[in-house]
């Protein structure tokens, strides 16, 4: 089940969605660099890390300050074209 929980802002909106595509692009990357090249490799795996971590305090920073509506098991997702936050359940 998915419902509107929130909005952001488009400043903030386009925050997450810089660290969304970063993401999926060092997710991309890592398929195809292999521990070989070691300087590239712990670049790229500190670098996932940051960014996932930018990532997921984004989130808590934005469920604190609107106080979105959150469930045990549910995860929260954006639409980018009209900044409104979801909260996605199992139900």
């Amino acid at each position: 089940m998915k419902r509107i929980t929130g909005q952001v802002t488009i400043e903030e909106k386009n925050e997450i969605q810089q660290l969304f595509e970063r993401r999926n692009g060092l997710n991309e990357l890592a398929k195809i660099v292999t521990a070989d090249n070691v300087e590239l490799y712990e670049k790229l795996v500190k670098d996932m890390g940051e960014t996932g971590t930018r990532f997921q305090n984004w989130w808590d920073r934005m469920a604190e300050k609107y106080r979105w509506e959150s469930e045990e098991g549910g995860n929260w997702e954006i639409n980018f074209d009209t900044c409104e936050i979801y909260l996605v359940t199992n139900e």
